[in-house]
């Protein structure tokens, strides 16, 4: 049975400052309602029988990758629990192991979740034509259908067709060109974007993984054997999967296999790679912008413009891109919008929060945002979703006050449980064991004020958590 393999492993570094370690660009809604995770599950719902989805994340995304999942009413076979990202090939492999142990028969289905695909019926129509190569035991890619010069992909150099198939052999995958290259790769029609998307049975893909990447499998083996099911996941043994060799699919098998073949797929395809990428598949007015959130132009064109917490004004600009989050604000050239993973780097170089977290963070249990900070104090607003809790926790670095905005808390100070309501409060002193509870039937929202020498959110040390975080 076909069986779909979500990666969803990614950072999306060059869609920052939306995108960020913590909140990637798959589990953001960049267009329309859904999240690109949400859209790349959806979009299978015209493809014949099918088993559950499996999606490989990262530890960190767990928690909102499942209520993603949830929804949108879609129950996942796994979200097994990458320690840390390997690359596709390890990926991969570790999900074919996990549904060859379900389904001998197991077809795999690849999909990176931060793609997008306009045209759902074409792309479905490619996937069937590939079901039955998979079937004769071949290991079918995608091809894009190029219809510029791009710099930014790696090719796929075709050339024979497949008998009674709409596919191509595959002569060999090639990395990405330059201009005058990539020029030469249009005008013959033999070469196609590579879009990293894959179908074949989950046994051959690990019989030629075996062949070709062997210290990638014994690794992965060791990975899922000691891995442990954790309430909807499955935790892959951290030790052993830190040790796989990092490599991709590609590298890994497809450049050495002989059982390759491409099957051309022109479905308004689009890796959202950049901001650039946005605005050309975003819709435009009539002066070629695209605006999003409170935002005001006199005389500026061709641009992208997101506003996402307050209000954005632009004046006499054209070809620019300008994202405004809570805490950063990007302005790039469009054309120059690939060097934004420059920045990134700068940041990380610098130890800057800004590449991981947005002020509002995202918890099993509801959310938090950073109202203000300084060297001694934080102001939160924290939000607990009903019948959730935090931990039970304490801090040694820290007290806290928390005052009631709406709601009903059940709070634990040491051995003293007691209920508070709206515009009620109560002190946590440095070294108390607490929990906050939500035991309503709407969100319980509290102001909290923290003080104390370092207010880290690595100052937790938990006792109990519903959630299995570390204790």
């Amino acid at each position: 049975m076909l069986t779909p393999i979500i990666l969803s492993g990614g950072v999306g570094s060059r869609l920052w400052p939306l995108s960020r370690e913590h909140y990637p660009k798959q589990l953001l809604a960049l267009i329309g309602n859904n999240t690109l995770l949400q859209d790349t599950i959806l979009r299978l719902a015209e493809l014949p029988e099918q088993a559950k989805p499996q999606v490989v994340c990262n530890e960190k995304h767990r928690f909102l990758v499942a209520e993603q999942l949830n929804n949108i009413d879609v129950e996942s076979a796994n979200i097994i629990l990458e320690p840390e990202g390997r690359n596709t090939a390890p990926a991969v492999a570790v999900a074919a192991l996990t549904a060859l142990s379900q389904d001998p028969e197991a077809i795999l289905l690849i999909l990176p979740a931060d793609h997008l695909i306009a045209n759902t019926t074409t792309f479905c129509k490619a996937i069937e034509a590939g079901i039955s190569l998979a079937e004769t035991n071949h290991l079918v890619t995608f091809g894009i259908v190029p219809d510029s010069p791009e710099t930014g992909y790696g090719y796929i150099n075709a050339s024979d067709s497949i008998e009674n198939s709409v596919a191509l052999s595959v002569k060999n995958f090639v990395e990405k060109p330059d201009l005058e290259t990539a020029e030469q790769y249009l005008e013959s029609g033999e070469y196609y974007w590579n879009s990293g998307m894959f179908l074949f049975k989950a046994a051959n893909y690990l019989q030629e993984l075996e062949k070709f990447a062997p210290e990638i499998l014994t690794a992965c083996k060791l990975a899922t054997d000691n891995a442990v099911v954790d309430q909807d996941f499955l935790r892959l043994d951290s030790k052993a999967f830190k040790a796989c060799p990092s490599d991709s699919i590609d590298y890994a098998v497809m450049e050495h296999t002989n059982s390759a073949v491409v099957i051309p797929l022109d479905a308004g395809w689009n890796d959202v790679g950049a901001w650039s990428s946005l605005w050309e598949v975003s819709k435009q007015d009539e002066t070629g912008n695209v605006i999003l959130g409170d935002v005001l132009t006199e005389n500026v064109a061709n641009s992208y413009l997101r506003a996402e917490h307050r209000l954005l004004a632009a004046v006499g600009v054209e070809n620019l891109t300008v994202i405004e989050t809570a805490d950063a604000v990007l302005v790039a050239h469009k054309d120059k919008v690939q060097d934004v993973k420059k920045i990134v780097t700068q940041l990380k170089a610098t130890k800057r929060s800004e590449t991981e977290l947005h002020r509002k963070v995202y918890r099993p249990w509801g959310h938090y945002e950073t109202v203000d900070i300084e060297k001694r104090f934080q102001v939160k607003r924290i939000t607990v979703n009903p019948g959730s809790s935090l931990s039970l926790q304490m801090h040694y670095h820290r007290s806290e006050h928390w005052i009631i905005v709406q709601g009903t808390a059940k709070i634990t100070k040491n051995d003293e449980v007691f209920v508070l309501t709206e515009n009620q409060s109560t002190y946590i002193p440095l070294g108390t064991k607490h929990r906050l509870e939500n035991q309503g039937r709407i969100p319980l929202e509290i102001i909290e004020i923290q003080s104390g020498s370092y207010l880290g959110e690595d100052d937790i040390v938990r006792f109990e958590d519903i959630y299995g975080r570390n204790v």
